[in-house]
């Protein structure tokens, strides 16, 4: 099979990385996506292992079309009853883009008869009750390409299934592992974070220090399809609980001002079984100091979209310029949307990345010298 994990813009590279780590063969990185081969193992591995990519597809089909005709064909090609049984249910939704098939309404119509149409064939039936697994058909056109997926995942990957409950302006947990996987955190690591809110970024470096897969504790589509063997998927978690480590001397610290929010992060912690690992205090920003021989500061400033927010938050990165001394063996790792950060954080980053929060653009800002 043919899959294609989408990923936040600008963490491909990482996100192929992560998989060829976790065991995932034929893995290449494309804007916006990553792409590999495999069997029905690496569906399952990459769901439950995957830190960076937010869902798994398979690739059904992709092909040029400029016409309902062309698009009906290019479907109906595909080997839809390999996945999608007689009573399965296979909803469709998808976009268009810069593409002469612009009504999403309408490919979403010709889409459905062409997979009815192929289904019928095989099935030698007229109707489809679908009441079975879901099997959701998605689309993307973009400049008269087409690209036909079958989402395995179900709920995005970033649902990690710790986070029941979240503050204002949660950090996605993928883009929270992002920038873990940037301050390169290890096993025998310190972290902290002045600005902890609900408390993701500490979590998910707690558990990449714990090796605790991201996705072996929730549930995902494919459970509920016929053509996954139940044994492989319970093999698959198995063997991902089997490398979690306890043995390590991993710590971390929370701090923020809001007591609920604190409160919140702990009881996230426990859902995420990394509890143990993370102290939260409530301490203001002007109060922040360590006296550690060793720290990665790991943290995503308050940042808002109104001018009386934004003026606040720009005198905080004055403060945490200030907080933030250049120490050996100590590295600051910083998102954030402010072109000019660097200026009123008081000196340039030794290096930098661009990402994107959903639609904002943002970029990493990385301290280590």
């Amino acid at each position: 099979m043919q899959f294609a994990a989408p990923c936040l813009l600008g963490l491909e590279g990482l996100a192929a990385n992560d998989l060829k780590f976790k065991g995932i063969d034929g893995v290449r990185a494309e804007n916006g996506r990553v792409l590999f081969s495999g069997d029905e193992q690496s569906l399952v591995r990459a769901n439950i292992c995957s830190a960076l990519c937010a869902r798994v597809f398979i690739l059904m089909a992709e092909f040029e079309a400029r016409d309902f005709d062309t698009l009906f064909e290019g479907v109906r090609a595909a080997d839809w009853s390999r996945f999608i049984g007689e009573h399965d249910a296979f909803p469709v939704k998808g976009n268009s883009l810069d593409s002469a098939l612009s009504s999403i309404p309408a490919c979403q119509k010709i889409i459905k008869k062409a997979v009815v149409e192929k289904l019928r064939e095989h099935y030698h039936t007229s109707w489809f009750d679908e009441e079975g697994g879901v099997h959701q058909i998605q689309f993307r056109i973009f400049k008269d390409r087409v690209s036909i997926y079958l989402d395995t995942t179900g709920a995005a990957l970033n649902k990690r299934g710790y986070r029941a409950l979240s503050g204002d302006a949660p950090l996605k947990e993928t883009l929270a592992a992002a920038m873990v996987e940037l301050s390169r955190v290890r096993s025998h690591h310190t972290v902290a974070d002045p600005f902890c809110g609900s408390g993701t970024i500490l979590i998910e470096a707690a558990r990449k220090a714990l090796n605790i897969m991201p996705g072996v504790d929730r549930d995902f589509a494919f459970e509920s399809w016929d053509c996954i063997d139940p044994a492989l998927i319970e093999k698959e978690r198995e063997r991902a609980q089997s490398e979690e480590r306890r043995d390590v001397s991993f710590i971390a610290y929370g701090y923020d001002i809001d007591e609920d929010a604190l409160e919140l992060a702990r009881r996230n912690a426990e859902l995420a079984r990394v509890a143990d690992r993370i102290v939260f205090e409530k301490r203001d920003i002007r109060d922040y100091t360590d006296s550690l021989e060793r720290l990665s500061v790991i943290t995503n400033p308050p940042y808002g979209e109104r001018m009386l927010d934004i003026q606040a938050a720009r005198e905080l990165y004055g403060v945490m310029g200030e907080k933030f001394i250049q120490k050996p063996n100590h590295s600051y790792t910083i998102i954030s949307p402010d072109e000019s950060f660097e200026r009123l954080f008081g000196r340039a980053a030794d290096k930098r990345r661009k990402l994107y929060n959903g639609t904002l653009k943002c970029n990493v800002y990385m301290y280590y010298k």
